[in-house]
């Protein structure tokens, strides 16, 4: 088992407060001593191993002789509050201390993911760049200017604006300009930042897919827009419903995935996509392109962001999230002229967003990119085979793209059924939930992209054995 260092418990604050102590001077500091480092032990501000610092140095820094400090550590050794061993550090010992069990931390429980993973919008956690990533903070650490790390970036640090945009350009054949760049923690800040500056404009509504993914209409609406469903289909969105809800609500926004709709997994036609470019130039309205997991086609090669088609009319929102992992925080928006990008109050840290750059320029990103796909195809290759096995009178839809597809049930049973019997270890989404307002077919959103190789065939049995039970006729 590989040995770690144990936590550093050189700063913990020790509250040494002679107020109850009329003793001599001499032992009542040794005795307060020994208090507070009971108290902090208890308290769990001394975690279990946490290393305490050398005597010498404990001394200078609360102000004491060493003697007073040697003499508590040798008392609460003997009392079994702390391990003393030869050539290492004095640590609090493992047995003194509550949360040594790890569900007694702060009363925080984790939950284990899923085994048989189905959720969508996750990406392969286990193919995380860790190395790579790790390469970019070091190296955007080690070249910062010292003038940087003082600065105000407004909007992001240029050199990443600069990569981003190249990056857009070259890969979503987006009109991308550094200086429309913002940088920002995702879509969903990026959509936070863009409906305030709509609101303040005068828009009261946006339109949105139906379904679609709940999380960037919700925002919208806590912005004060309300959110106008308009119904998909395997063309994408309906651009004639969508003007006619727009000039029957006076809305002048959109929220549209036009590479890969989210949860249905259709691509925007051509000639629906001249359609909303159409109505957005027609009506002096906006369009916020969610670049859902575009960068996964494994049919053809990914269609250029509707962006390129009105760069006036339509804001390019992407990030890192469905790409690589969502633990990295960090996105972009590429927006149109005439909105400016606001001074943000809680961008990506500078040294996040200076590794951006090093990742994207240094060539990782395509790196990652181009093996997520290679694997993402494969997968759903086998995924489709063992759909067509377990369960060949149903017809998985969507496009050979993204990390997800749509399963739609037998007649009679309920997905919400489906959902409720499934166990703990099994993950799966009803398409009900992401329904913006129409009542939504009986159907399965099924993630692959954290769905481990070797557990495809098996989970799949699993989800057919519950699709079954769930149609099967009450006796």
């Amino acid at each position: 088992m590989k040995k770690t260092r144990p936590l550093l418990a050189w700063e913990t604050l020790l509250d040494l407060d002679a107020a109850s102590e009329p003793r001599a001077a001499r032992t009542s500091l040794r005795n307060r001593l020994e208090r507070a480092l009971r108290a902090a032990v208890a308290e769990g501000r001394l975690p279990a191993d946490a290393a305490l610092p050398p005597s010498r140095v404990l001394a200078d820094t609360i102000g004491v002789s060493r003697w007073v400090v040697t003499e508590a550590y040798g008392q609460l050794v003997a009392e079994g509050v702390l391990d003393a061993r030869t050539g290492s550090a004095t640590r609090v010992a493992a047995s003194a201390h509550p949360s040594a069990l790890p569900s007694s931390v702060a009363g925080i429980t984790s939950t284990p993911a899923p085994r048989f993973d189905l959720r969508p919008g996750i990406p392969d956690l286990r193919a995380t760049p860790r190395s790579r990533w790790a390469s970019a903070l070091r190296s955007a650490l080690s070249t910062l200017p010292d003038s940087d790390l003082a600065r105000a970036h407004p909007s992001g640090y240029l050199p990443a604006r600069v990569a981003v945009a190249e990056h857009l350009s070259r890969s979503r054949h987006a009109v991308a300009d550094p200086e429309r760049v913002l940088l920002t923690h995702g879509a969903s800040d990026g959509m936070s930042i863009l409906a305030t500056e709509l609101h303040r404009r005068g828009h009261r509504a946006i339109l949105v897919e139906d379904p679609s993914w709940p999380r960037l209409r919700d925002i919208a609406a806590r912005a004060g827009l309300r959110p106008i469903p308009v119904p998909v289909d395997e063309e994408g969105v309906d651009a004639s419903v969508l003007a006619e809800a727009a000039a029957r609500t006076g809305a002048r926004a959109a929220l549209l995935t036009p590479a890969h709709q989210f949860p249905l997994g259709a691509a925007l036609s051509a000639a629906r996509r001249e359609q909303v470019v159409h109505w957005a130039r027609d009506h002096d309205a906006f369009v916020v392109e969610d670049d859902y997991d575009a960068e996964f086609r494994y049919d053809r090669r990914p269609i250029a962001a509707l962006q390129r088609l009105a760069p006036d009319r339509i804001a390019l929102f992407g990030s890192l999230s469905k790409s690589v992992s969502p633990a990295l925080g960090i996105g972009w928006a590429l927006l149109p002229p005439g909105i400016d990008p606001p001074p943000s109050t809680s961008a990506p840290s500078l040294v996040d967003q200076a590794a951006l750059a090093h990742f994207i320029v240094n060539g990782d990103l395509e790196r990652h990119l181009r093996a997520s796909r290679i694997r993402f195809r494969r997968r759903r290759a086998r995924l489709l085979d063992a759909l067509r096995t377990e369960l060949p009178d149903l017809t998985p839809s969507g496009i050979a793209a993204g990390m997800h597809l749509l399963l739609p049930l037998p007649a009679g049973c309920a997905a919400a059924d489906v959902v409720a019997m499934a166990t703990a270890d099994l993950a799966i989404t009803p398409l009900h939930r992401y329904a913006a307002g129409a009542r939504a077919p009986e159907a399965l959103v099924l993630g692959y992209g954290n769905l481990d190789d070797a557990l495809v065939e098996e989970t799949v049995a699993r989800l057919g054995a519950l699709i079954r039970a769930a149609a099967a006729p009450a006796s």
